[in-house]
Order: structure tokens, then sequence, then C-alpha cells
């Protein structure tokens, strides 16, 4: 790109044109890095470019507090000479994960965008990770029809008692449908089925901090080197070592996103009256329902309630389904997590 510049050269009575050469050329890229004001891009041939957000975005009343989130597919014009990058449109993301943000309950974050399916790690201790937690990730995976795969890490470490625990709720979503591994980092035990669901597709990896995300990233590939953090001895949790999203690419053909620890999922933006529909097991039965607009609450003739009555519906993921409608942000078995 060519620009042309008029100068004045006063008292001397003349002025003259100057051609000067700004080396700008306009690419696309997929964000895979967000550290909140720069932005590493990886364009299409592969190369990665650091960016920053044109200042015009934040204007556009974007309530979130991350209006570009890693997955993002964006266009940005990149300055040879400068060697920095600046972001100017963001594309229509295909679905996200979102969750309301810790500290501004009006606004929300976005934790990944354009993914083909999730991966939450859960854990039955150190750290325990609650069916509460468990139920609003999946609701929100539900919402933006992102298909969810349960991954019960550190089966290496536990109790008799624990094993039972686990089996519990593998049979718990299983029956309701969802996909599951045990899988154990440190044994590198499942493994290779892990890599087979991530083979070819943009993985979200989320869970509690300490669950083990960044010891299965470096178990699946090695070469990832990616640091792992330790427990916190007095509270059980996990000490935040992945302190913004990240994109990696890994040597079998897939990308995975390694998000930050997420000590609370707070459900964003949803009405009340849909999230029964982000329950497949009470999207199942409330069609038996006698009223239309029955919220499974405490109507009568309710197919939901009498599901529950008889075990079709467990009880804890009816109870989530209240804490959820009643706007409840914590369960109570949430509290000691």
């Amino acid at each position: 790109m060519e620009r042309t510049y008029e100068f004045a050269t006063y008292g001397k009575g003349y002025s003259y044109k100057s051609t000067l050469r700004t080396n700008i050329k306009t690419l696309k890229g997929r964000i895979i890095q967000s550290t909140g004001s720069w932005y590493k891009v990886e364009a299409e041939d592969r190369k990665l470019y650091l960016c920053k957000l044109r200042g015009k975005f934040k204007i556009k009343g974007i309530k979130s507090t991350n209006p570009i989130a890693v997955g993002d597919l964006v266009e940005f014009q990149w300055n040879e000479n400068q060697q920095i990058g600046q972001i100017t449109e963001i594309k229509e993301r295909h679905n996200y994960i979102i969750r309301k943000s810790v500290n501004l309950s009006k606004r929300s974050h976005i934790i990944a965008a354009n993914i083909d399916r999730a991966l939450l790690v859960v854990t039955i201790s150190n750290p325990r990770t609650s069916t509460g937690f468990i139920d609003r990730f999946l609701v929100s995976c539900e919402a933006y029809h992102i298909p969810v795969t349960l991954v019960f890490n550190k089966i290496d470490i536990y109790s008799n008692a624990e094993k039972d625990q686990l089996q519990q709720l593998i049979e718990l979503y299983q029956r309701i449908g969802y996909s599951y591994l045990e899988v154990s980092a440190k044994e590198k035990t499942n493994l290779m089925a892990l890599k087979a669901i991530m083979k070819a597709n943009i993985s979200l990896l989320a869970g509690h901090s300490g669950v083990g995300k960044s010891a299965l990233i470096n178990a699946l590939d090695p070469e990832k080197d990616i640091r792992i953090g330790e427990l916190s001895e007095v509270h059980s949790k996990g000490k935040h070592t992945t302190t913004f999203a990240q994109m990696h690419h890994l040597s079998f053909d897939a990308y995975i996103i390694d998000s930050p620890g997420i000590k609370e999922f707070g459900l964003f933006d949803f009405q009340k009256m849909d999230l029964a529909h982000y329950f497949p097991e009470i999207r199942d039965y409330m069609k038996g329902c006698k009223f239309n607009n029955c919220t499974h609450t405490h109507e009568p003739y309710c197919a939901v309630k009498e599901a529950v009555d008889k075990g079709e519906i467990a009880l804890s993921r009816y109870q989530n389904y209240l804490n959820m409608y009643n706007g409840k942000e914590i369960d109570e078995e949430e509290y000691d997590n």
C-alpha cells in the first residue's frame, strides 16, 4: 500500500510531495490465545501474528468481559513495518461456551468459540467436582448444541469408596446419554480413546483447577510441556496455572483449547421457561405434563415430578434444575469444593 503526503516548507515559498510505502495487508485467521489486550492469531498460512483489537469494537454494546474469545475467526490488518496486527472484523460464531462473569454479575465471559466438542474433566477428590458444577456446564453446552464428553480423571488414586462414587456418577450420566471416559494422565490410561475423540476436531478442555487438564495435554502430546500446578493442601484445590485461554495444535491432528480453571459456573442470559429443555431426561418427560406451561416445580399432574418420585429422573439432577430455576448460583454441595 502506498500513501502520498504533501509537505509545505514555510518561508521558502515551495512544497514537495513524498510517497511512503507502508506494508499493510489484510489477513484472516483464528484466535489461539487471548490475554486481555493482546491476541495471538493463527492465519490461514499457519503463521502466528500478534494483534490488538481495534477500539470501535468496545463501543458496540457487547456485554462480555472479553469481546473476542479463543476460537473466534477474525479478519485483521498486519503492519509489516511495525510487526503488529489490528483486528478489524469478528466473524459470526456458530457456537460458544459462556458463563456469568465472576466479578460483574450483569456481564458474561466467553470461555471459547467455534468448538466441535467440550471435554469436561471431572475428579471425585483432590479436588472434588460437584454435580451442580457438572450440570451447569452441561446445560450451557445443550443450549449451544455442543456435544460433551465427561472425562473422569485420576482414576489411579481413588480409594474403594471413591471408586464406588465414580461408578454412581458414570451410571447417572450414561443413563441420560452423555459419553464418558475414565482416564489417568499419570498412568496414561485410555488416552488412545481420548485421542480418537479429539482427532480432526477443536475441543475445549474445561474443569476446576487441579483436575489435571494440563497434565492430560502433556500426556496426550509430550512436546507441549505445559506447566502443571500443585494442589493446595489446605483446601485440596488446584492452584491456577493456566491464567488465560489458549489453543494448542496437537501432534495427532487435533486442536485443544486449555481454559483457566473454573471455580464456579454461573449461567448467563437463560430464560426460566427454556431451562427444562436443556435437561435431556426432563425434556423427555415434560410432554406428559397436564399444563403446557408447567415449570415442574409446584404444579399438579407434572410428569417430571412423578418421574423423580419413581427414580426415573435422578434426584440430584432435579435438585440442580430447581437451583438453576430459582437463580441459586452455587449449590450446597459446592460450598466445600
